[in-house]
């Protein structure tokens, strides 16, 4: 009788998986190399592969659970986000209760809108506009250009027109322009982390922010001048 090739015998194995359940004490007698040098059984190599494939798959169920909690998270503070907009009836009320919900709700430091607009006539949010040929503006051309918010350490000029008083107390904040909306303005969230605001961070979410402020604002703009 001819022996049998490793081949042949890994091809019989992967057709009878089953084929240790009826052989058990042949386990006692197989063993394959360790990668630290010294043999195991085949039982105690399975049990292994286990041991890790569970860990690989606790993993990735973890991470799937964190994501979902953060998605839930997110979704809440926009809930209140909008909220806090659609119960204003005036410019007035929805700045006051935009400061509320960054602080509360998104657990921010400084928050401000500035609408691009030639008609500054309410004077009561005077520091509300910007009049589009205010040198100011020179200072968010990268953002008003690529209509993207930008994140990071703002400038001093940027800190100042946006923050007043407390500019240098602003480490990193989000600047993101009113895009894909009908008035032209920016909003900014400032912080005293240096790393609360990177570089790298996500746009999505910092825009749809910026549309909801915008298209309230709007609508609000509108109903004050009828």
């Amino acid at each position: 009788m001819s022996e049998l090739s490793s081949m042949e015998v890994e091809a019989y194995l992967k057709q009878h998986p089953d084929f240790f359940h009826e052989h058990l004490e042949l386990l006692e007698h197989i063993s394959i190399p360790h990668p630290s040098g010294d043999a195991v059984s085949l039982i105690s190599k399975q049990l292994e592969l286990f041991r890790i494939r569970h860990y690989e798959m606790e993993t990735q169920l973890n991470g799937l659970i964190e994501i979902a909690r953060e998605n839930d998270n997110s979704a809440n503070k926009m809930h209140e986000l909008i909220l806090a907009v659609l119960e204003a009836d005036t410019l007035e009320t929805a700045i006051e209760n935009l400061n509320v919900v960054m602080a509360e709700c998104f657990l921010t430091d400084f928050f401000a809108v500035r609408i691009i607009s030639a008609d500054q006539s309410n004077n009561a949010l005077a520091d509300l506009f910007v009049d589009p040929e205010s040198a100011e503006l020179t200072h968010f051309i990268t953002e008003l250009n690529s209509n993207q918010a930008n994140c990071g350490r703002p400038t001093l000029a940027q800190s100042r027109f946006l923050f007043g008083e407390n500019a240098l107390e602003v480490k990193s904040c989000v600047i993101i322009p009113m895009a894909y909306t009908e008035i032209e303005g920016l909003v900014a969230i400032g912080s005293r982390e240096e790393d609360r605001f990177h570089y790298s961070m996500g746009h999505l979410f910092l825009t749809q922010i910026s549309e909801i402020i915008g298209t309230r604002f709007a609508a609000l703009l509108k109903n004050a001048t009828v």
